[in-house]
């Protein structure tokens, strides 16, 4: 009892771990950029590394596959941009710069809508202050693109930590054999074995994920542009479809966000092209959660809706819009570890089925 009481209760050992616990904490703050483009490459290679496979095997050489991939996708990505880039650019622009004008005349139409059911201007301004309403949309609008800005130290920035995600991701895919046995062979046994087992279902889950929604959002992106040009948006049809294209990105809150451009435009055309474009956005996202979605994107994320929408909180609050779009297919992966490494193994030691 006495040797109990006379131990010290921070020994020379733990006091070593917990300066190294502070001071790797440190530096993984430091490196939060270099870990941030280290994520998207997981999730690039995760995307295309089934291609790849494919080409592999039909007998191409793996490195040679990993170039003809890569080669293709910067054909068709240069090409897409220079097919509807300057387009693109110009409705962008142009929306930016009218769009204010369009926020208030929605304001003084939606004023206007209340006076006439007998609401005087102060209880508007009492119950529903529009103006601050508007405001803190854009407020919250501009810390999300400022979080996104200061993660990847600017414009600049952001471009060179895409175009290093993309030659990383490459790397991932090219000597994956190579770079896998070296992580997993850190870990004791069993647990290498283990793990090595998990690299593939996780980089199954990840990719699938990703390449589901990115086909779902560019499907979508085309349908907007069209429909909206059809209803006489054709100005700004172009830009409005990127933008809910791109929103689409993220599950949960991106369809959202991405009707109200399209919705802040349609009323300044007069109510009835607003109640078009509001049946087009309602019927396209009814065609990809009951269509696209399960046909597309299927069951490859397999992670209870409620922690999907904490990870788009949390990656949103944490990396902005970045963060928005790549931690979902990080939880998805993570879910894998989280199922084969405790669940099964606990559900088989209890008796239980699987």
């Amino acid at each position: 009892m006495a040797s109990q009481l006379n131990r010290p209760l921070l020994s020379v050992s733990n006091l070593l771990l917990l300066v190294a616990t502070i001071f790797l904490a440190i530096l993984l703050w430091q490196l939060r950029g270099l870990l941030v483009t280290l994520m998207v490459a997981v999730v690039l290679a995760a995307a295309l590394a089934p291609i790849v496979n494919i080409a592999e095997r039909w007998r191409f050489p793996r490195w040679l596959a990993v170039i003809g991939v890569y080669l293709a996708l910067i054909a068709g990505l240069t090409g897409v941009g220079l097919l509807v880039g300057p387009t693109l650019i110009a409705q962008i622009e142009t929306l930016v710069r009218i769009l204010p004008l369009y926020i208030d005349n929605l304001l003084r139409l939606v004023e206007q809508f209340a006076l006439k059911l007998g609401i005087t201007e102060s209880e508007i301004e009492q119950f529903f202050d529009l103006q601050a309403l508007t405001g803190w949309i854009i407020r919250s609008g501009q810390q999300l693109l400022v979080s996104s800005y200061d993660i990847t130290t600017g414009i600049l920035g952001g471009i060179f930590n895409l175009i290093l995600a993309f030659l990383l991701s490459g790397y991932m895919v090219a000597g994956r054999e190579n770079l896998i046995s070296g992580l997993v062979n850190l870990f004791p046994q069993p647990w290498n074995d283990r793990l090595a087992e998990q690299v593939e279902p996780i980089a199954r889950r990840m990719g699938g994920y990703i390449q589901g929604r990115v086909l779902v959002s560019a499907i979508l992106s085309v349908a907007i542009t069209i429909g909206l040009g059809i209803l006489g948006l054709s100005e700004f049809a172009l830009a409005l479809g990127a933008i809910a294209g791109f929103t689409n990105l993220i599950p949960f809150l991106g369809p959202i966000l991405g009707v109200i451009p399209a919705l802040v435009v349609a009323i300044s055309q007069g109510g009835w092209t607003f109640l078009w474009v509001l049946l087009l956005f309602v019927v396209v996202q009814n065609v990809e959660t009951y269509v696209l979605d399960p046909l597309l994107v299927g069951s490859s994320v397999q992670v209870h809706p409620l922690y999907q929408l904490l990870a788009v909180l949390g990656g949103t609050q944490v990396l902005g819009i970045l963060g928005a779009v790549i931690v979902p297919p990080w939880i998805a992966g993570a879910s894998v570890l989280l199922e084969n490494l405790y669940l099964r193994p606990k559900l088989l030691a209890e008796g239980k089925k699987i």
